[in-house]
């Protein structure tokens, strides 16, 4: 909007920072500092008058939208001309309620921090365990969900083990256990199948179990069982650790909102607005967004977030200033994902790419990425310094923040989205 003194740009989220979620295992395995990929959003966003809160309720009839009150501050009505929905998704468990209350998942930066500190609290305890049975339930790990999460973080789980178990002088390679499984025939995909292939191959080689065509059935925090899809009865694997990465679902204020819903996301037109409301709009996981070409919804990634951002843009900028919208278009750029210590996967450009400049490649291009330059900087000093030292294993004991409840009545701001 330039320097438009007559418009008002107001956003709300849950953190006051944008997370830079590619990274977000690495910070699990102690590669990245944790607050080297968080970017503070009052940095980023000069022109913007910007709210910290949950929201409570979103009014698409009295265009307003509510954000829960705390213990400290009350409850906020906030109204709009022009609405932009982006809430993201949460974790899906497909019911399964025993593993979405015992299980670890890898979704914000607390799940990293939280993962990493189970990792080396289990090799402490599995260190001076004398029960072969119980150590081996210690030191198995097991992840749900062969995707581009679960991959990369089974594979930094695995680097660090590798790398920690020199500390650590009665636990031996042979006693710890990395366990991907995956209820698709492949992991990665939508990659290239050789390149899936590749990465297959080399985390077999490295020692990871990845076991294909399986479906978790439940975890009780100490066993997880599941069953083959191609036949066979149930079978079960003891572990106290299970991370869950097998897939996201639309937050429950979408899902309980008066927008039309299709799978829980928000159904747009062409030019990403929602139909039924003029002046809202919908973009990333939230929104349901159809490819006009095969008729199928695009991927929920990154890079279709980010392009449907600039078209959301251009449009708002069209009905404010006068103009045509544009319909949204998108090509995939390429993907690229990073399967253990100097090895990753790419295709990019039409081209594919495997082994150690797939690596390079990636970290090059998400280092770009980054918003802020010292970010970038604090980042690459961090992978430079994990070339020559080992990985930190200290344990930082956190605890869980109780979560907010609405404790004063709304008042109301009156602001522009």
């Amino acid at each position: 909007m330039g320097g438009d003194a007559d418009v008002e740009i107001t956003m709300v989220s849950e953190d006051n920072f944008l997370l830079f979620t590619p990274m977000l295992p690495q910070v699990a395995s102690g590669m990245i500092e944790t607050r080297h990929i968080v970017m503070p959003i009052r940095t980023i966003c000069d022109r913007t008058t910007f709210y910290e809160g949950r929201v409570k309720n979103i009014d698409p009839y009295g265009k307003s939208v509510d954000l829960w009150g705390t213990r400290e501050k009350r409850g906020i009505s906030i109204t709009y001309d022009f609405l932009v929905l982006a809430l993201g998704s949460q974790t899906n468990f497909f019911g399964l309620s025993d593993v979405e209350k015992n299980a670890y998942t890898m979704k914000t930066l607390g799940d990293a921090v939280v993962l990493r500190n189970r990792v080396v609290d289990m090799l402490e305890q599995a260190e001076n365990e004398t029960d072969p049975i119980l150590r081996g339930t210690l030191l198995t790990f097991v992840i749900v969900g062969g995707g581009f999460a679960g991959i990369e973080t089974a594979g930094e789980i695995l680097d660090l083990l590798l790398d920690a178990r020199k500390h650590y002088p009665n636990i031996r390679k042979d006693d710890f256990s990395v366990v991907v499984l995956e209820a698709l025939g492949a992991i990665l995909p939508g990659f290239d199948e050789k390149l899936a292939k590749f990465a297959h191959e080399k985390l077999l080689e490295k020692g990871m179990d990845i076991r294909l065509r399986t479906a978790v059935s439940g975890f009780d925090g100490t066993e997880v069982s599941f069953k083959g899809l191609d036949g066979g009865g149930e079978d079960a694997i003891r572990t106290n650790t299970l991370v869950w990465t097998a897939g996201v679902t639309p937050v429950n204020t979408i899902k309980r909102s008066l927008f039309k819903t299709e799978k829980g996301k928000i159904v747009v037109d062409g030019f990403l607005a929602v139909p039924e409301f003029p002046g809202v709009f919908a973009v990333g996981d939230c929104a349901l967004s159809v490819d006009p070409g095969s008729g199928r919804p695009f991927p929920p990634t990154a890079q279709l977030a980010e392009a449907q951002g600039e078209t959301v843009a251009h449009n708002l900028q069209a009905l404010i200033r006068g103009g045509g919208m544009k319909a949204f278009t998108f090509k995939q750029k390429g993907q690229m994902a990073v399967i253990g210590k100097r090895t990753g996967i790419a295709s990019f450009l039409g081209a594919n790419i495997a082994g150690f400049w797939a690596w390079f490649l990636w970290r090059n291009v998400y280092l770009s990425k980054i918003p802020r330059m010292e970010k970038r900087i604090r980042v690459l000093l961090d992978w430079t310094i994990d070339l020559f030292f080992d990985r930190d294993i200290a344990r930082m004991k956190l605890f869980r923040k109780s979560s907010a409840v609405e404790q004063r009545g709304l008042d109301e701001v009156d602001d522009v989205w």
